[in-house]
């Protein structure tokens, strides 16, 4: 998908790299004694950034509350519903009656202190009403009718403006109300959450091999993960092409669709698994079928099917669960030193290894001489 037309701020960050802001974003928040500042999250469709923010409370133990901000149609949604109080009703001489607001159901209660997330979801999609009456909320954490606990924090998500979107466009009002970020589509960092989900091994080995493929019209990370829980079930995807390309065509682009038929026919489908390199008793095996699928059957080398290999076997290495034994070790350094793989390619999967797995990974790849040079070369 061609973005040049699209507006959207901040930096471009993987996931990755967005959670690590938002951890020091919310530090930060956390030493003011005032309101801290939110975070607006923008993207393409379906990238995932709704998830990031749920994952992100999550895994922290945070609780979280998600707001649907572009279903608002009335103030009511945000402010709450006005009411009559008679401060004394038994004494109607009391004094005037009050009206007062009872809080939306999704708002925080008073006493639910932190830290907590408040998820302001495809929010410039909200009417511009909405949008004037959110202003506040992203100045004071609060409005006249309520206020935030402490230590709860405010995440927007943003569609782009421009090209098809329909979005409401944000004046400079809003925009400097808010730090802002923009989560690009990273493939790597898919496959490790693809894997980590469950999602079928042959889709992952598909988008690793073709992320050209992910075109972000029709074809994001929302309908591909949609497309391959449809597909996780059949067996022999070339015996049953046609079913496989009706799926496909229900939920991606012609043109991905297309390249995944043709990743079928290529018998790609049956790269080498990350569990069969380890695991293996005899390696030669494994780089007789390296030297095989690095080249296509018209001869032209194919170094993404070998790349593909190795991202597939980094993710399984830096799973937390990851134990290796002593043939699993032998077989990563031996993976790790073959000629079979381009040096580049090894070169830079040793150090992402050395960077995101264990302290027993890395013990074990700086106990091969050749391998600890190359990890000390690249400092």
């Amino acid at each position: 998908m061609d973005t040049s037309n699209l507006t959207m701020y901040g930096s471009k960050m993987n996931p990755e790299e967005l959670k690590n802001f938002l951890e020091h974003i919310f530090t930060e928040n956390d030493k003011r004694k005032g309101p801290g500042t939110p975070v607006c999250i923008w993207g393409t469709h379906g990238l995932g950034k709704t998830h990031i923010a749920k994952a992100f409370a999550k895994d922290r133990g945070w609780k979280f509350v998600d707001v649907p901000v572009a279903q608002f149609e009335e103030m009511g949604d945000l402010h709450g519903m006005p009411e009559k109080y008679d401060p004394t009703p038994e004494d109607p001489r009391s004094g005037d009656e009050e009206t007062i607001f009872y809080p939306p159901e999704w708002v925080p209660k008073k006493d639910e202190h932190g830290p907590g997330l408040l998820l302001l979801d495809d929010f410039n999609r909200a009417d511009d009403r909405i949008l004037r009456g959110i202003m506040q909320l992203l100045q004071n954490f609060a409005l006249t009718s309520w206020h935030l606990p402490p230590k709860w924090q405010i995440v927007a998500t943003a569609n782009p403006e421009g090209g098809d979107y329909s979005v409401t466009p944000l004046d400079d009002a809003m925009l400097t109300r808010m730090i802002h970020a923009t989560l690009k589509f990273d493939a790597k960092d898919w496959a490790i959450w693809a894997d980590s989900a469950g999602l079928d091994k042959r889709g992952i080995s598909f988008v690793l091999t073709h992320p050209e493929a992910v075109t972000f019209k029709r074809t994001t990370p929302r309908t591909l993960e949609q497309f391959f829980r449809q597909i996780e079930n059949i067996e022999d995807l070339q015996k049953e092409e046609e079913l496989v390309r009706m799926l496909g065509m229900g939920t991606l682009d012609d043109v991905t669709i297309a390249a995944f038929m043709s990743f079928v026919r290529d018998d790609l489908t049956e790269l080498i698994e990350p569990e069969e390199i380890l695991s293996t008793e005899n390696f030669s095996k494994i780089e007789e079928k390296l030297e095989k699928l690095s080249v296509d059957k018209d001869g032209n080398k194919r170094i993404d099917r070998i790349s593909t290999i190795c991202a597939r076997l980094f993710i399984l290495i830096i799973k937390q669960e990851f134990a290796p034994g002593t043939r699993e070790s032998s077989n990563l350094i031996t993976f790790l030193k073959s000629n079979k793989i381009n040096k580049e390619l090894r070169f830079s999967m040793a150090k992402d290894i050395s960077n995101e797995g264990s302290k027993e990974v890395r013990e074990i790849l700086t106990s091969d001489p050749q391998i600890a040079k190359m990890l000390i070369d690249s400092m």
